[in-house]
């Protein structure tokens, strides 16, 4: 049974080695007035769904919802302060113990977007940059293509998932030489493909000299109070963390990188990540998936463009970071809302998208009585 618990202009860019997007006056921005939980205490402000205008009766709905999808936790924050808390199930390795605050859970490909955000703070300290080729930081023969076609693979093109790099292999999370081979030609070609994506831990260690770990802890766990570390798991380096870990990131995402007033990752950057990188997939940013654009691919092993959200029932400036058996980072800053989901699977696909509409849903009779 699942435990609800009620919890009581655009800004000058930063200049980066990245080409960034202008803003324009109609962006949706947070409010100034955000509120960000201390550091090393389970203390977080909460605030009343009803003292909102929410619509609690719906919330038992909510639960059975949760319950039928193999939830671990729900959180939403509204001006960074907690208004839904729940958890359910068991834990992760010790599977007869509750699931609580305190518990831990993978992020699976939700961790991208977390990775992405490493990668513009390594930019800013002049450790990393994103047009430069790949193999500078891997060091050559990293893909089995010639040595002409790696040198055209970019940091930048692992970051918005274009290396060219043929994901038709049959392991797609392998980084071994042999299973990265040619496709087409980079930045030509979208691909959900998670082998290039995992070498940019390889990157930032080379990059930075610092251990993913280390890096993550220096930049920004000492800043926002995170906690959880990355975890090699088979082919995939995976962040684990407790559910309020996730909601830091998402709280820090929604101040456009700022914690407190602690810039913690560069506002300008924070922007690009939230801004369509490409043509051939308007619905992603660098490794974060972008609502209410025009078309999306889907995150699966498929070639096809679909017209319209890929998030159709949540708000359109909603972005995500979404992983496997649907752990989710939802950001809307036009409310100020940060939605995090950590459970086992909902359903059978890859990355599971339809049940994040799924949860919009059901949240919107909720926020949106």
């Amino acid at each position: 049974m699942l435990r609800l618990i009620y919890l009581k202009s655009c800004s000058a860019l930063l200049v980066l080695a990245v080409t960034l997007s202008s803003c324009s006056s109609d962006e949706p921005t947070p409010s100034p007035l955000l509120y960000f939980p201390p550091n090393g205490s389970s203390t977080w402000e909460q605030t009343n769904p009803a003292s909102l205008g929410w619509n609690t009766t719906k919330i038992a709905e909510l639960d059975a919802f949760m319950t039928s999808t193999n939830t671990r936790a729900l959180l939403v924050l509204k001006d960074g302060k907690m208004v839904i808390e729940k958890y359910a199930g068991k834990q992760l390795v010790n599977i007869n113990q509750d699931f609580t605050a305190t518990s831990n859970w993978y992020w699976a490909s939700a961790g991208k977007t977390l990775t992405a955000a490493l990668a513009g703070i390594a930019v800013a300290q002049g450790e990393l940059n994103l047009d430069e080729k790949t193999s500078t930081y891997l060091g050559t023969g990293w893909t089995s293509l010639t040595t002409a076609q790696e040198n055209k693979i970019t940091v930048r093109h692992q970051l918005t998932m274009t290396t060219g790099l043929d994901d038709g292999v049959a392991n797609r999370d392998c980084t071994l030489p042999e299973c990265l081979t040619y496709k087409a030609e980079p930045g030509t070609r979208w691909a959900y493909h998670n082998a290039p994506y995992t070498l940019l831990d390889g990157v930032l260690t080379n990059a930075t000299g610092k251990t993913l770990n280390n890096f993550l802890n220096e930049v920004m766990k000492s800043s926002t109070g995170m906690d959880g570390q990355y975890i090699q798991t088979g082919d995939n380096n995976v962040y684990y963390s407790t559910p309020r870990s996730m909601a830091r990131l998402g709280l820090l995402l929604l101040s456009k990188g700022k914690w407190a007033q602690t810039q913690v990752i560069p506002e300008a950057y924070a922007t690009l990540m939230t801004t369509s990188s490409q043509t051939m997939n308007p619905a992603y940013g660098y490794l974060t998936w972008l609502n209410g654009k025009a078309s999306y691919i889907p995150p699966a092993p498929l070639q096809i463009s679909i017209p319209g959200y890929i998030t159709p029932d949540a708000p359109a400036d909603m972005y995500a970071a979404m992983g496997k058996n649907g752990q989710l980072i939802n950001v809307v800053p036009s409310q100020n809302l940060v939605v995090i989901r950590m459970g086992d699977d909902p359903d059978t696909s890859l990355v599971p998208y339809l049940f994040q509409n799924d949860l919009w849903i059901k949240l919107n009779e909720i926020i949106n009585p």
